[in-house]
């Protein structure tokens, strides 16, 4: 069991990342919370890791805080919800967001993150109501972003292709990406925006 990877961030391209340890290269798939709070390229990371073996694949997931681990965990043991989807669920709200709309019964916003229709949310509002009845929320300072000194068309691109990889319809994905947009955003900012922007609407 891997519990935790601590190396050097060598490539981090939503929502997966490279860790360097000792010379072996991880392949990590990581919520946009996480990447939220990656440094620079070539900088050292802890991150705490959660293993999933399948017949077709060996998958890696990492998280920067232990609760988005816990509730990563919690949400792939609901019927239906797998590693996939309970990435795009932490990428699309805040740990203690989600947590908030199951314990308020609130299927409206659990329906705007792409994968989850009326029956998932009904089902995960069911299924998770118990498991998360003790939920300790996590106050923390919103971290400062750093700026990617890239292109802007390119951070653009990337921040598409991240929201499409997490289940966005492309047009979609640029139509969001499209609206936040600002010169001096990294792609990290844009698609944080998106997301806030996409899972606020009604």
């Amino acid at each position: 069991m891997i519990t935790h990877l601590t190396g050097k961030l060598i490539d981090k391209k939503p929502p997966v990342l490279t860790i360097d340890v000792n010379g072996i290269g991880y392949e990590v798939h990581a919520p946009m919370s996480t990447f939220y709070q990656l440094p620079d390229i070539d900088n050292t990371i802890t991150l705490l890791t959660h293993f999933v073996v399948r017949e077709d694949a060996h998958l890696l997931f990492g998280f920067s805080q232990e609760q988005e681990r816990k509730l990563f965990r919690a949400l792939i043991k609901v019927n239906g919800v797998g590693p996939k989807l309970a990435l795009t669920i932490l990428s699309g709200m805040e740990t203690d967001q989600f947590v908030q709309c199951i314990q308020a019964q609130n299927a409206n916003s659990l329906t705007n993150i792409p994968g989850i229709g009326k029956k998932t949310a009904e089902r995960l509002m069911i299924e998770m109501r118990d498991a998360l009845s003790n939920w300790e929320m996590n106050i923390n300072p919103e971290s400062a972003l750093q700026t990617d000194l890239l292109n802007p068309n390119q951070v653009m691109y990337d921040a598409i292709s991240a929201l499409t990889a997490l289940g966005y319809k492309p047009q979609e994905a640029k139509n969001a990406i499209s609206k936040v947009h600002q010169p001096n955003h990294s792609n990290e900012q844009l698609i944080r925006l998106a997301l806030q922007q996409m899972v606020r609407k009604s």
